[in-house]
């Protein structure tokens, strides 16, 4: 495959017309100015774009389109993302959402909503290695406890955000684990070792911040704790843990919230539960596009060797200091940059890290990185990236259910920035590097 800059263009069409005519109306006072020109819409240029710049004849073009859009991931995520509307819908319409907050409300101090959401996530998340079932399952509580709350509906669902990402980046089950490890060769165990050393401090800053922000939090009225409503929440939460399959557990959260309300509101039936359900189905329907959309273009830019320049790009840049001796700190940069751009360009931290994989292992080999600490770095900044991105699934998700420009987002997701900076501070200072380096060295003699 020909490595191409111009594969790239068509991602900064989008990103141009996405984000550009967001800010033009929003500069004009225009409401709901990033909803204007809906993101499945401009994208619509730079997959046209996309099929121009293309090669081959156009039908086989448009093949590799649609196998970018019916990829195993995508649609798993459309799947998660039909089942996570419907169980929004009908544990909210059933009065689950409300018994929730009232419940977290009498049992958390107003100070310490933010840090208790973010810790009950974060364990979620770890516990399911998917911060996608996560969000699906807590961020409607996080939009009602900003309701219940002053507390920003934008910094309420950012917690969660933050909190599914920390899941995502340390859970050994994650799908981001098993790519890091695998493609580094490396022990699940050790890397999660390696990783903590950065998440960790991540996270206790996180806590300090939001409970800062928190504070002045107050609650008007905590409301009565209706506990069979909350039961839902709790079956979900539980057989999160449990390490039921995500599907699973969203389904068995519709079933269970529907029986609740059938046997708690007199007029709630059947008929009313499929109304529901469908109503959950359409909350999703710009998300689910959205994400189609982007597997087929990513799937066009990677044929046309967009991603295969990033790579060649990075690897040359490692190189250049091939006069001087190699700096274990120069293939870290090298290695998370690579995965952090692989990850703009196709919006996925999984695949990120599985199509860098066999680059970071290169560099790691030439500038003397553990493979420990290159997975771990793999998979720290490819979920940072992932949790800041406009377009990426997790914050579409939360954008979907909190009703708010996944722009709006970004900035609250506090965990990620504070990660990222982390994981920088500890590749400069070296900290957990000079002992990944004396392990590996007898290995080497």
């Amino acid at each position: 495959m020909k490595a191409s800059p111009l594969a790239l263009l068509p991602l900064l069409l989008f990103l141009a017309l996405f984000i550009g005519s967001g800010v033009y109306y929003q500069t004009q006072g225009v409401e709901f100015a990033f909803y204007q020109i809906s993101a499945p819409v401009a994208i619509l240029p730079a997959i046209v774009l996309a099929l121009l710049l293309g090669r081959g004849a156009l039908n086989e073009r448009i093949e590799t389109f649609i196998r970018g859009v019916g990829d195993n991931t995508i649609i798993t995520m459309v799947i998660i993302y039909l089942l996570a509307g419907a169980f929004a819908s009908v544990a909210k319409a059933v009065g689950g959402v409300d018994a929730t907050v009232a419940l977290g409300l009498n049992v958390i101090p107003p100070a310490l909503v933010l840090p208790g959401l973010f810790v009950i996530t974060a364990f979620v998340a770890t516990s399911m290695g998917t911060s996608m079932g996560t969000i699906a399952a807590i961020a409607p509580i996080a939009v009602g406890l900003s309701e219940a709350t002053d507390l920003s509906l934008a910094l309420t669902v950012g917690t969660v955000i933050g909190g599914a990402m920390f899941g995502d980046n340390l859970s050994i089950i994650s799908d981001t684990t098993i790519a890091a490890t695998r493609t580094q060769g490396c022990e699940m165990r050790d890397k999660f070792r390696m990783n903590i050393k950065i998440a960790l401090p991540a996270a206790l800053l996180t806590l300090v911040w939001l409970f800062l922000q928190g504070q002045s939090g107050t609650i008007a009225e905590a409301g009565e704790v209706e506990l069979i409503k909350v039961l839902p929440y709790l079956a979900v939460l539980v057989l999160a843990v449990s390490g039921l399959n995500v599907m699973l557990v969203l389904f068995s959260g519709i079933v269970l919230a529907g029986l609740v309300g059938m046997s708690q509101l007199p007029d709630y039936n059947i008929a009313q539960l499929s109304k529901d359900i469908y109503a959950g189905y359409t909350g999703m329907q710009e998300i689910l596009i959205l994400s189609m959309l982007i597997g087929g273009l990513g799937a066009l830019m990677k044929a046309q060797g967009g991603l295969e320049f990033l790579a060649k790009l990075i690897d040359t840049l490692t190189q250049r200091g091939g006069a001087r001796e190699p700096s274990p700190r120069a293939g870290e940069l090298s290695i998370s940059s690579a995965v952090a751009l692989t990850n703009a360009c196709t919006a996925n931290n999984t695949v990120a890290i599985i199509i860098s994989g066999s680059l970071a292992k290169d560099i790691a080999g030439r500038y003397g990185v553990d493979p420990r600490r290159s997975a771990s770095l793999m998979d720290i900044f490819s979920c940072v990236v992932q949790g800041l991105l406009p377009y990426g699934a997790q914050v579409l998700l939360a954008g979907s259910i909190a009703k708010l420009s996944p722009l709006e987002l970004v900035g609250s997701v506090h965990y990620c920035w504070l990660l990222g900076l982390v994981a920088l501070a500890s590749i400069l200072v070296g900290f957990p590097r000079s002992q990944a380096a004396n392990a590996a060295a007898p290995a080497k003699a």
